[in-house]
């Protein structure tokens, strides 16, 4: 064992990994209703005293296919301590279960246990019957694990009876709770390898532009993970950690009022709490040589629990661009059409180590330390032909600039927890304290060279660097409880404070060939930090009068903002005082498994860093882009109406209608500024706060089981929307119509062979009023060159495949093979129009992208695996009495 936890710790301090807890045995084409049962207890004594020493032991009823009858079976046995306390989980969920009590001295306690399944009343009801094949999992989607406190049992003649139990089961293909779309990923093999961006590419209602960059309805939600928001970004975490995503259009007030319109995105990672070790390994490698891999380990004894995991993805990813664009306002007018290729090499390394110690049946604790390490090295090629028009004819101007740089980021977070049980079911007390820190560096080298003619002699150079570094800390506090109060009913309030700080540093240089040297630049220049403090409370109340249920909530925040240009001393500064965020949700249950669900919903978006950060970033010269200081938060009014319909062999409809509202909108803008590096007048691309915008559409999302072996999902968003620019020059685009579309089909096929295909449709839509940012060196939107009141993205498509052989006993060996972008269709094409230019301008990234993946299970589920009883010991004999 110490040499185990000595690798364990050298694994973890050499390399830097990834969340994620392996999969339940029997592979992904399991049918099996995992064990999910927990039941724990105290036995005491007349006077109220713990006994130790005590034999419990659960026996289940099954068939001998020897003798042709049933018979009671050891299922589980545990030997009290001194505090009198036992625990069993991973019990089945359905069936009679015997529990025998004994003990030297005490008379023997004989008792019935049955899981009773109970339905959340606020979640929707399960679907109408096992799909084809015999799996009851996808009926279990709106139960719920209610963990059982026994209390104290006293030894004496009277039974005590246990309580029914509410239990949980994995989730199907999607299931309706009051507040959320729940969509289970688990067994998703196209993105296999990949990150949380590919698993999102594959859920219903979200898309994923090339960028990285994710929507809800055409607008950017707040990632959380297991119900917190979270300080890393989806390609950051694997694909093969996620267990299901939460998608929350319309968040009560329980979650965070930050995100705008577009809701939250939940990612569910996957749990493990089997007694014993067990773990996995995983590799990859996709077609440019990029490997990716990872490892999990977690093992439990008694009241430890100890998780580790690592992960490492290469990144050796192509994007290939054009960009047409006529100057309006030159003279005469100029054409500029820019070639670009980029290449970027390198990769990033994640962390986890756990430890969850159960102090008693009741109370937890938790504490998880993660690393996080990154490397890139961009690298880019861009060809520009500048045509203008002269009475003398046609004057033509060639360049070429090439880009080199890297990149380097650091991280360290620190998480601990506390759950507190009580005797009476669901309620809890939950405590959680986040910090997470990190610093980056960055360097660009711009190198412009004038050319006679396209890829001709060299007549000129220009040299420009720009040298950056920043840091960041974020420090996090949330307390929750829950507590029922009435049959069917429960409070929940809680706090939360969230404090952040940022620095970042840019320093520009052009190369001044009569000094030989690099010069810096100072009105390109930008030191600048600043701190983000939000504090919130919120209460909600939800119950239900027989089919009718509701949640209403309110939640209180304020903030605080403050950014220095440290270089300058120019000060920034926004406080908000306290803002109410009401919600409101009703569900109605109909006959004929139909449930009817109406929400209302305020929400807030606050800027953030790096579109406040007032840099100037000249990585590519047709789009300057620049943060605006000045911008204000964006109020949300959002309203939506559901119908969902359950049909035989858990076939299922869902159709929502609805409408946002927003004020102050954050949106990007393009104006005219006077360049601090050559005086002359430039296009910027920025930040501003429209007047308002509006959103109004229809979804509907469907998930079919054909046949045993074949089973669909689709998902249709149609919708208008319109931005109101009045308040600033320039004219507002008219309202459009769009829709979007995503289909994914999974087949069951002969030798344990599994496919998945996925294909999305967005048609004519307009751009993304705010896609928020991150990275490194300047604020986002990099050939994002318009803001969403000045042009439009063209329809594109695209289509996904993977097939996967799962081998060796139980399935613990699978391999897989995905094609991302079969046909390379999944284009990104922008028009703008304005009074500066009209631009045509397209870009499409890591085309039919190849990866080949092996993942392998293994593990020992072993209740003395560590510690070996005797045999003859008074307990164990009087355990093995059980089996008689």
């Amino acid at each position: 064992m110490k040499q185990l936890f000595f690798f364990l710790f050298t694994v973890l301090t050499a390399f830097t990994v990834n969340a994620q807890f392996p999969g339940m045995p029997g592979g992904a084409n399991a049918k099996a209703i995992p064990n999910m049962g927990h039941v724990f207890g105290k036995i005491v004594d007349t006077a109220g005293k713990p006994i130790a020493d005590v034999s419990v032991v659960l026996l289940q009823n099954k068939y001998d296919s020897v003798a042709k009858k049933k018979k009671d079976v050891l299922l589980k046995a545990f030997i009290t301590k001194a505090n009198g306390e036992f625990n069993f989980e991973e019990l089945p969920m359905f069936g009679m279960l015997k529990m025998k009590i004994t003990a030297t001295g005490y008379l023997a306690l004989d008792q019935t246990i049955s899981f009773m399944p109970k339905m959340d009343p606020t979640a929707a009801k399960p679907a109408g019957g096992p799909p084809a094949g015999g799996d009851m999992s996808a009926m279990m989607g709106g139960m719920s694990l209610a963990e059982k406190d026994l209390g104290k049992i006293k030894l004496k003649s009277d039974a005590k009876e246990l309580a029914g139990v509410t239990v949980k089961s994995t989730t199907p293909l999607m299931r309706l709770d009051i507040d959320k779309k729940v969509f289970n990923v688990e067994k998703n093999i196209v993105s296999a390898g990949g990150t949380a961006l590919d698993v999102m590419r594959n859920v219903p209602s979200v898309n994923v532009d090339i960028d990285g960059n994710v929507s809800i309805r055409n607008s950017s939600p707040t990632i959380f993970i297991d119900g917190r928001p979270t300080t890393l970004t989806l390609e950051q975490i694997p694909a093969d950690a996620i267990e299901s995503v939460e998608v929350i259009t319309n968040p009560s007030a329980k979650y965070d009022a930050s995100g705008g319109g577009a809701g939250i995105l939940n990612i569910v990672l996957k749990k493990n709490r089997k007694t014993g070790y067990n773990g996995n390994v995983r590799v990859g490698v996709d077609k440019w040589g990029a490997m990716n891999g990872g490892g999990d380990f977690s093992v439990r004894q008694g009241k430890l629990n100890l998780s580790a995991s690592m992960m490492f993805n290469q990144n050796r990813g192509r994007t290939y661009g054009t960009t047409d664009r006529v100057n309006l306002l030159d003279t005469p007018e100029t054409s500029v059409t820019q070639d670009n290729f980029n290449k970027t090499k390198g990769g990033f390394m994640f962390g986890k180590l756990g430890l969850d110690y159960f102090i008693t049946n009741k109370t937890t604790l938790s504490l998880s330390g993660i690393r996080v390490h990154g490397e890139f090295d961009p690298n880019e090629i861009i060809d520009i032909t500048s045509d203008s028009l002269f009475n003398s004819g046609k004057i033509s101007t060639y360049s070429e600039r090439l880009t080199t740089g890297h990149r380097q980021f650091d991280g360290k977070g620190l998480v601990f927890g506390m759950k507190q049980l009580f005797t009476k079911t669901g309620e809890e007390l939950t405590a959680d304290i986040n910090y997470f820190g990190g610093k980056n560096v960055n360097n660009s080298l711009y190198t412009t060279n004038y050319l006679t003619t396209t890829h001709g002699t060299i007549v000129g150079t220009d040299l420009q660097k720009v040298l950056g570094d920043g840091s960041d800390k974020n420090f996090t506090f949330q307390t929750d409880y829950t507590k029922p109060f009435a049959k069917n009913a429960k409070l929940e309030t809680g706090a939360r404070v969230a404090i952040r700080s940022r620095t970042n540093n840019q320093y520009n240089y052009v190369f001044d060939k009569t000094a030989d040297e690099y010069v810096l630049v100072p009105s390109a220049t930008s030191n600048y930090k600043n701190t983000d403090n939000v504090y919130a409370a919120y209460a909600t109340v939800s119950s239900s009068i027989k089919d009718f249920g509701y949640k209403l909530g309110l939640r209180a925040e304020s903030s605080n903002y403050d950014g220095t240009l440290t270089n300058t001393g120019v000060k920034f500064s926004n406080n908000y005082p306290i803002s109410l965020f009401p919600s409101v949700f009703l569900s109605q249950k109909l006959k004929n498994k139909q449930e009817l669900q109406v929400s209302y919903t305020r929400r807030i978006n606050r800027p953030n860093f790096f579109q406040t950060i007032p840099f100037i970033d000249y990585t590519d010269k047709l789009n300057i882009t620049k943060g605006n200081p000045d911008l204000v938060p964006e109020f949300t009014q959002s309203y939506e109406m559901s119908y969902l319909k359950t049909f035989k062999g858990n076939n299922t409809f869902l159709a929502s209608v609805y409408y946002r509202h927003k004020t102050n909108l954050i949106t990007r803008y393009l104006n005219q500024e006077t360049d601090p590096l050559t005086g002359s007048d430039i296009l910027v691309n920025t930040y501003i706060n429209a007047n308002s915008s509006y959103a109004a559409g229809a979804e509907l999302t469907s998930t079919n089981y054909l046949t045993k072996w074949w089973d669909i999902s689709t998902n249709v968003n149609i919708y208008n929307s319109k931005i109101n620019t009045d308040n600033i020059n320039g004219t507002s685009q008219d309202a459009l119509w769009s829709w979007f579309g995503k289909f994914n089909s999974n087949f069951k096929l002969p030798a344990k062979f599994t496919m998945q295909l996925t294909a999305i449709y967005q048609s004519k839509s307009n751009l993304p009023a705010n896609t928020g940012g991150g990275g490194m060196g300047g604020p986002p939107g990099f050939g994002q060159a318009q803001s969403a009141s000045q042009g439009y993205i063209k329809a594109y498509w695209g289509m996904d495949i993977a097939i996967k052989k799962t081998f060796l006993k139980n399935d613990v060996a699978s391999v897989s093979l995905s094609v991302n972008d079969i046909f390379k269709t999944r284009y990104t094409n922008q028009f703008s129009q304005s009074e500066y230019f009209i631009q045509n301008y397209n870009r499409i990234r890591d085309p039919q992208m190849f990866r080949l993946n092996f993942s392998y299970r293994f593990g020992k589920m072993d209740v003395n695996l560590f510690k070996r009883k005797n045999m003859n010991s008074s307990g164990t004999q009087d355990a093995m009495q059980g089996m008689q």
